[in-house]
């Protein structure tokens, strides 16, 4: 039996499916709120309630697994309680960590995320590159970096854990959205005029996921390993999306300070009224430099897939336009 945590979320849903289609018996931790529509069609999914937050529901959930995929993560931007997001991402990740070494289970891949890399003003950053806490912007990524630095501190211990760090997935199936869906959604329905001058690493969702399994089967205990495939510039991305979709990239950039201070008053006024923030503080933030990566220990070691992202961004924008979140055309 293998665990899965995140399942009804956008990278967990594939990581689940990558399982099951391989003819693993599958678990999947959901808590009674989870929507689970888009794990509808894929069989013989065996459904626990918890939550990272209950200790009990976690040591029922890893009794009698082999192994763990832990991919759940409170992902939001500019939230108005971070100590909600640090009880989820932190303690429920030690949490979850120290059931699963006491009931015995083999093998661990926990999912971090690129933010967690030290990123340079100049050249590609890699696992090796140093980092701190203090490079980390937000309450996500703060939280993100504490519960991979519990995770490297129990595999020290001699916990069976190997740590992926996903960069930027795309693809079908993000229900929610994470952040980067909202992204993809805003140029969809022709509200993003212009761009800033930044720059991600995307990766295929479904490639995203078998570096998960990748990770389980080849990676090093206690080792990260960057789960990305190309650098693109935001208005490279745009210009993809442009080509598959029909509709007019960008024209223009926006100046990094005419962006920030637009967010500034947006994520103030919003966090104010109890809403999200349509344009995001911290995702801005973070756009001042470019998150640029160097994929190549996960495709050596791992021998991570590399699909061109254009696939994974038709599929995207074939999903969102087929499930109603954009028009269509």
């Amino acid at each position: 039996m293998i665990l899965v945590t995140g399942a009804s979320g956008f990278v967990g849903n594939h990581v689940a499916r990558a399982l099951v289609k391989r003819g693993e018996a599958v678990r999947i931790l959901v808590r009674p709120s989870s929507n689970l529509a888009q794990l509808a069609d894929v069989p013989n999914l065996e459904k626990c309630v918890g939550d990272l937050r209950d200790r009990a529901s976690l040591e029922a959930a890893v009794k009698g697994c082999a192994a763990l995929y832990h991919v759940a993560a409170d992902y939001r931007f500019d939230v108005s309680n971070p100590d909600e997001v640090h009880r989820s991402n932190v303690e429920g990740t030690r949490n979850l960590l120290e059931a699963a070494g006491n009931a015995g289970v083999r093998r661990i891949v926990y999912t971090s995320t690129v933010g967690c890399i030290g990123f340079l003003r100049e050249g590609l950053a890699n696992e090796a590159t140093p980092v701190t806490i203090a490079m980390m912007i937000g309450t996500y990524k703060r939280t993100k970096f504490l519960a991979e630095q519990a995770a490297l501190e129990l595999a020290h211990k001699g916990l069976p854990v190997v740590i992926v760090n996903p960069t930027t997935p795309v693809g079908e199936f993000d229900a929610k959205p994470t952040p980067t869906g909202e992204m993809l959604l805003r140029f969809l329905r022709r509200k993003m005029p212009a761009v800033v001058d930044t720059g991600l690493n995307l990766i295929d969702v479904r490639d995203c996921a078998q570096g998960h399994l990748l990770a389980a089967e080849r990676g090093r205990v206690g080792e990260r390993y960057i789960l990305g495939c190309r650098n693109m510039t935001l208005l490279e991305i745009m210009q993809s999306l442009s080509r598959l979709s029909g509709i007019p990239a960008p024209r223009f950039r926006l100046p990094y300070a005419v962006a920030y201070t637009a967010a500034w008053f947006n994520t103030k006024f919003s966090l104010a009224l109890g809403k999200t923030p349509t344009i995001s503080l911290e995702g801005v933030r973070m756009a001042k430099k470019k998150m640029w990566v160097d994929c190549g220990k996960a495709v050596t070691e791992l021998g991570l897939p590399q699909t061109p992202p254009e696939e994974a961004l038709a599929r995207a924008v074939r999903w969102y336009r087929e499930n109603g979140y954009a028009p269509a055309n």
